[in-house]
C-alpha cells in the first residue's frame, strides 16, 4: 500500500504479470501496471454482493490528480447505489440505430409490426419503409446509439433530407431497375414519421424510455394539398386526347383518366383485376388496398369504360402489362412522358385523388360520404357488411365522376361546383350535367 503519486506511477516496476498498487489515502483507488508497461487508474468496489472493477483510464491521458478526483466522484455514486462498471458494459452493448432498424425490418417481414387497423403491414408498405430506412435513416443516423438520440439529431436528419443530402440513384433487384432517392420536404416528413414508429417499437421493447421523434415539427407536404383547377382538368383532357393516338401511351391515358374519375390510388387502378370489378353494383371490391379490404362506389363514366374494356380483354388485369400475368408497368416513366413540357409537368397521381376529394366537397357531399368514395377507414365501416351499396353512394360517385369527366371533355360549367344543392344530385347524371352547363 502507498499513496499513488506521479513519481510512484512512473517508477512502478514492470512484472511478467499485471498487478495493482492500491492507494492508502483513498480506499478502492488503485493503479494497474500491465506487463506491457502501460498503466491505468482503477477503482474496486462491491455491488450486489460481487466485487467489481471500473477502469478510469490510462495514465498519460489521465494525470494522477484528475484520476484521483474521478475516483472520488465514482465512489460517491457507488455509495448512493450506482454501478458504473455495469453502466459502462450496458453502454457498450447498447444497439445502434442501424441494428434497431434491422430488427424492425425482420419483425415487419414476420408480420409482427402492425399498420392501420391493427393488421400486419402490407408487402408494398414494407418495401416502401425499407427504402426509406436504407435510403435516409441509416445513412444519417445508423451509427448513433439509440439511447443517445435526441430531438436535435432527428431534426438534423429531417433537414438533411430536405436539402437533399441523401439523394442517390441505386440499382434494384429487377433487370435494369433503379431506385431514385430525391429527398425534399415530403420525403423528410414521412421519414421522420417512420423513425417515430421505429422508436415506438424500441420503447415497447424496453430499449429506450422515451420517443424523441414525437413532437418534431415536420414540414407540410405541399404536393398533397395541391388541387386541380377547372382549366387544368381541361388541359389534362387535351393531353389525354392527343396521347391516346400514340400506341405506347394509349394504355396510360386510360389509367390516368380512371384515377381522375374514381379518386383511387394509382396502385389500386394499375393492379386492378376483373375479379375486383362489380359492374352490377357499380363498385370495385378491392381485396388488398392500403386500407385493407375496401369497397369503392364508382360512377357511371367508370362503369361504361369497364364494360367496354371487358368486351375486348380476357386478361386477369384490367390494365395488363407487356408480360403475361402481370399488370401494367413503368407508370412513373410513362407519367413523366405524358406531362413533359406542359404546364402540369410537376403534378403527381395523388393530385388527381386530392382533387377528386376537393370537388366532392365542393359539391356538398358529407365528409363520411367522401371518405367512402376514397376508401378511407372511417368511410368503409358499413361497406364491409353489405353486398349491395347504398344508392346514395352510387349517386354520389356518379355526380363527382360525371362532373370531372365533363371538365376533362372541355365543358364550361357556368356555375361553380359548390353552388349545386342536394336536389341536383338526386336527378339523373345526364340531367345534372345538363343543369350544370346552363
Amino acid at each position: 500500500m502507498a499513496k499513488i503519486s506521479k513519481r510512484l506511477v512512473e517508477s512502478a516496476e514492470i512484472k511478467p504479470k499485471d498487478y495493482v498498487i492500491w492507494d492508502d489515502d483513498l480506499p478502492g483507488f488503485g493503479l494497474r501496471v500491465f506487463a506491457s508497461g502501460k498503466r491505468s487508474y482503477v477503482i474496486q468496489y462491491r455491488a450486489k454482493g460481487c466485487s467489481r472493477r471500473f477502469t478510469i483510464g490510462l495514465h498519460g491521458i489521465w494525470t494522477t490528480e484528475t484520476a484521483r478526483r474521478e475516483a472520488k466522484v465514482q465512489l460517491g455514486r457507488i455509495a448512493q447505489g450506482d454501478n458504473p462498471a455495469e453502466e459502462r458494459q450496458s453502454d457498450r452493448q447498447a444497439i445502434t440505430v442501424k441494428e434497431l432498424c434491422e430488427r424492425y425490418i425482420e419483425d415487419m417481414h414476420a408480420g409482427l409490426i402492425q399498420g392501420k387497423r391493427g393488421q400486419p403491414k402490407r408487402p408494398a408498405t414494407i418495401a416502401t419503409d425499407i427504402g426509406r430506412i436504407n435510403g435516409h435513416i441509416i445513412p444519417i443516423l445508423g451509427r448513433r446509439r439509440v439511447r443517445d438520440l435526441s430531438k436535435a439529431d432527428v431534426t438534423k436528419m429531417m433537414n438533411d433530407i430536405i436539402v437533399g443530402k441523401t439523394r442517390a440513384v441505386r440499382k434494384t433487384g429487377n433487370l435494369r431497375g433503379k431506385s431514385v432517392l430525391r429527398g425534399g420536404p415530403g420525403t423528410a416528413s414521412r421519414s421522420v414519421g417512420l423513425l417515430g414508429g421505429i422508436l415506438t417499437y424500441a420503447n415497447e421493447a424496453g430499449i429506450i424510455e422515451q420517443n424523441v421523434a414525437h413532437g418534431i415539427r415536420k414540414p407540410k407536404d405541399r404536393i398533397r394539398d395541391r388541387r386541380l383547377s377547372p382549366e387544368e382538368y381541361r388541359e389534362i383532357g387535351n393531353i389525354l386526347k392527343r396521347s391516346a393516338a400514340v400506341p405506347d401511351l394509349a394504355p396510360m391515358t386510360h389509367i390516368v383518366r380512371q384515377i381522375a374519375l374514381t379518386g383511387c390510388r394509382r396502385s389500386e387502378i394499375i393492379q386492378l383485376r376483373w375479379s375486383d370489378v362489380d359492374l352490377l353494383n357499380s363498385c370495385l371490391r378491392l381485396a388488398d388496398s392500403k386500407e385493407g379490404a375496401s369497397t369503392r362506389p364508382v360512377g357511371l363514366p367508370v362503369i361504361e369504360f369497364l364494360e367496354a374494356q371487358r368486351k375486348i380483354s380476357d386478361d386477369e388485369h384490367v390494365f395488363p402489362g407487356s408480360r403475361d400475368g402481370r399488370a401494367f408497368g413503368n407508370f412513373p416513366r410513362q407519367w413523366k412522358k405524358l406531362f413533359a413540357a406542359t404546364n402540369l409537368e410537376g403534378i403527381t397521381a395523388h393530385v388527381l385523388r386530392h382533387s377528386f376529394a376537393s370537388i366532392a366537397n365542393d359539391l356538398g357531399l358529407s365528409e363520411i360520404t367522401i371518405a367512402a368514395l376514397l376508401g378511407h377507414a372511417k368511410g368503409s365501416v358499413t361497406s364491409k357488411y353489405v353486398h349491395t351499396l347504398d344508392n346514395t353512394l352510387v349517386m354520389a360517385a356518379d355526380t363527382v365522376s360525371g362532373y370531372i369527366q365533363g371538365l376533362l371533355d372541355g365543358k364550361e360549367f357556368k356555375q361553380t361546383a359548390h353552388a349545386f344543392d342536394r336536389s341536383a344530385r338526386k336527378a339523373s347524371l345526364d340531367q345534372f350535367l345538363l343543369d350544370a352547363t346552363r
